[in-house]
């Protein structure tokens, strides 16, 4: 499965037009497209509109796209180099926009090339806790965005460890994988790299995470590889609002992407009660 199917995107007649149904496989729990997703979606459209490779891509996040809802996605080329293409993907749900996707695309050949950033000294994903997704789920996650997803924790504390003491470093990693996908792609890159809120909450040392504003992917080097470890690093957290890296790393220390968020600090009672609210909301 690639990520196009992994999403559920889906092409119309109109060569830069898609559009991609909220099924719950796409929410997060609290019935709402994964900004992960989102951004993956617009990435999507745009590479196989423009026929040329992620770069560079950021989401500015604007609203909620509920779950059974259909999002559309307007790709606009505004410029058309040799080696490089300049484009950006507006999602909207009816004449509400949720969220626009600008980005560069294309590729050189150019014989430099080096990495300077080093992949943390951790254990392989079979010598890992299991935290949550598609294994045994400690934290009762059995459908939507979250059970499709596995993951590893490498240097992170689970659910019950977040005890209130903050990480000194304010760093922590895991092992993620989507099982259903086959092959790495910016989408299923920028699926994998929606995770500064998880780090908000180790680095706090709280049940805590965050609604994103932001997400940004920086494409570095593209090999296969099952499992990619999350280096989550948190810059700052102040007035409501944290703000942090994610490197994304392939099992043989291929350095595959950068992921940056700033995103709304939220806490558990906070999430839980959205939660509620929404489906209120959609009950009425």
């Amino acid at each position: 499965m690639d990520a196009k199917t992994f999403l559920g995107l889906q092409p119309t007649h109109n060569p830069n037009r898609w559009y991609i149904p909220v099924t719950p496989g796409v929410s997060t729990r609290g019935n709402f497209l994964w900004g992960g997703c989102g951004l993956g979606a617009g990435i999507e459209a745009m590479e196989r509109t423009t026929g040329r490779p992620v770069v560079w891509a950021t989401a500015q996040y604007l609203s909620y796209a509920e779950t059974g809802s259909i999002m559309d996605i307007d790709v606009i080329v505004a410029n058309q180099g040799r080696s490089v293409t300049q484009a950006r993907a507006v999602g909207h749900v009816g004449d509400r926009e949720i969220l626009t996707v600008n980005a560069a695309l294309g590729h050189r050949d150019k014989p430099a090339a080096g990495m300077w950033e080093q992949m943390p000294d951790v254990p392989p994903p079979d010598q890992c806790h299991i935290r949550f997704g598609v294994t045994p789920d400690e934290e009762g996650i059995t459908d939507g965005m979250m059970a499709r997803l596995d993951f590893r924790l490498a240097n992170a504390r689970t659910f019950d460890e977040l005890d209130g003491n903050p990480m000194p470093e304010g760093n922590c990693s895991m092992w993620a994988r989507m099982p259903d996908i086959l092959e790495m792609s910016g989408a299923a890159l920028a699926i994998l790299g929606d995770y500064v809120p998880m780090g908000l909450g180790q680095a706090l040392g709280r049940h805590a995470g965050g609604n994103s504003l932001d997400n940004t992917l920086r494409m570095v080097d593209m090999v296969e590889t099952d499992w990619v470890l999350l280096d989550i690093r948190v810059h700052a957290i102040a007035n409501g609002f944290g703000h942090g890296l994610v490197h994304l790393w392939a099992e043989d220390g291929t350095l595959l992407a950068t992921a940056s968020q700033s995103t709304i600090l939220r806490f558990h009672e906070e999430f839980e009660a959205r939660r509620k609210r929404m489906q209120e909301q959609q009950a009425t």
